[in-house]
């Protein structure tokens, strides 16, 4: 029978599975034809498995058995950053082009036990370095609503896989925004959950303090679905841990910080979105205020400090000695050079360059140091707006996914693209972007995400809230 995967939900596809209605390999061929048609164009994928369909089967058997969890036989797509075993794992560098994962990520352990299937890796930007998946060393992935365009970044391949049909959920990381923004760009459902409530382990790092892993959907219910399967304290993260359930309000009360809404930059058509999105707010019966969070402006300065810092410290060990591209030099210190000036792309060695200054002596007390304090009190701002409100809304990202090749002689304009973002990972807290609207441009609908942020451990009210926005049952 045909699958129809464009109204396909996890609930859905499980319930289908149970009934007998298809199996899990017909459900995984229907989206290897899907990868075929249409990721020649996009460039979703890195790799797609060789062995999905043995990995359906299992699935299958586990169904047949009686045993099968909600994401039995479910396709994911798994950001190239997250480590499966035996799977390469280049996070879209070269310089671990041919490196294969000795070990699962925590999350992939998990998924295993439920009984996924893993479709492939996707594309992203190289070490989570970027805000639009062009700096994959691999080449661009492309925005679904118009290949012209890209699907926001670093995660832009699992995004793009999700919105384009080519997974029905999938995995990305958030260091500064890296779900939310290409889930606004892309038209999905993007989650990054508070810091430490999925495990870290086996994620190849980039910003120690920052990182999250985090689930994509098409609906809100999905994103929750998967986000329930990788959550929890993990002895091989010490920063992890289980956040208590917190029941969410049927009303709630959302801040809006006006403050941060007149910094130049923002597309006028994300701003009418915005206001329109608080207004359907406010009919559904949730009160809207403003509020104040004074120092959050600084928020850019202080991350285009920290995270350039913890990626000189966590890039230190490419050095093409112990595994990944090696180049043949005269000597170790030749080969340490080669290696590094051959396998890393140059928003990578920016960010190394930058890190290693601001870390240098006489430097570390005047700028790590500082934005660390800064760091602090922009998490007592959050921590003080949550006591007066639920939930706080802005919009995801400044504008619509722009060009290809738009921004990338500009880093600043590229950095600026994180304005909205940043800030929940310097505070720790979870975030979601839900769709919220279109800008039509070029007679293409171009997607536009309002961000919901709650406090920490509240993803349970951002789930209710998203559902409720979205009309999900």
């Amino acid at each position: 029978m045909a699958i129809d995967l464009k109204h396909l939900t996890i609930e859905k596809a499980h319930d289908a599975l149970a009934k007998g209605e298809y199996s899990a390999v017909d459900l995984a061929k229907a989206y290897l034809d899907e990868i075929k048609k249409k990721d020649g164009e996009i460039h979703a994928y890195l790799e797609v498995f060789s062995d999905v369909i043995e990995q359906a089967k299992h699935a299958d058997e586990i169904i047949k058995s009686g045993k099968a969890a909600l994401l039995t036989g479910i396709p994911l797509a798994v950001k190239d950053n997250i480590l499966i075993e035996g799977k390469v794992a280049s996070s879209a560098s070269k310089i671990l082009e041919h490196y294969r994962a000795a070990y699962d990520a925590t999350v992939i352990k998990k998924l295993k036990q439920d009984g996924a299937v893993f479709l492939g890796r996707t594309n992203m930007d190289e070490f989570a370095m970027g805000g639009s998946t062009e700096n994959s060393a691999y080449g661009p992935t492309k925005n679904p609503h118009d290949t012209t365009r890209v699907p926001g970044g670093s995660s832009g391949g699992s995004a793009a896989a999700v919105a384009a049909g080519l997974a029905l959920a999938a995995l990305g990381s958030d260091t500064g925004g890296s779900i939310r923004e290409p889930a606004s760009f892309c038209g999905i459902v993007g989650l990054k959950p508070t810091y430490g409530a999925v495990s870290r382990y086996g994620v190849m790092a980039m910003g120690s303090s920052l990182d999250q892993i985090g689930p994509f959907g098409n609906t809100v219910a999905d994103t929750e679905i998967l986000f329930n399967a990788i959550k929890g304290q993990d002895a091989m993260d010490g920063t992890s841990m289980d956040f208590p359930e917190k029941k969410p309000k049927s009303k709630m009360k959302i801040g809006v910080p006006r403050d941060l809404l007149t910094i130049g930059g923002i597309d006028e058509a994300v701003l009418k979105t915005f206001n329109e999105s608080l207004e359907k707010l406010r009919k559904l019966g949730h009160e809207i205020v403003d509020i104040v969070l004074p120092n959050v402006k600084y928020s850019l300065a202080v991350y285009y400090i920290i995270v350039p810092a913890e990626v000189s410290s966590n890039m230190a060990r490419f050095d093409g000695m112990r595994y990944g591209t090696r180049v043949p030099g005269a000597n170790g210190i030749e080969e340490y050079f080669l290696s590094r000036e051959a396998g890393l792309g140059a928003e990578v060695k920016r960010r190394i360059i930058i890190g290693t200054y601001v870390l240098s002596s006489g430097y570390y007390d005047a700028y790590y140091n500082k934005a660390n304090t800064v760091r602090d009190i922009i998490r007592d701002d959050y921590r003080k707006a949550f006591e007066k409100v639920d939930v706080i809304a802005t919009p995801t990202a400044p504008s619509v996914a722009f060009k290809l090749g738009e921004k990338l002689s500009d880093p600043l304009a590229m950095y600026l693209e994180d304005i909205f973002t940043v800030p929940m990972n310097l505070a720790g807290v979870p975030a979601i972007s839900v769709p919220a609207g279109f800008k039509e441009i070029d007679g293409k609908k171009l997607p536009i995400g309002i961000q919901f942020i709650a406090n920490h451990g509240g993803e349970r009210t951002l789930f209710a809230l998203g559902r409720n926005f979205l009309g999900e049952k």
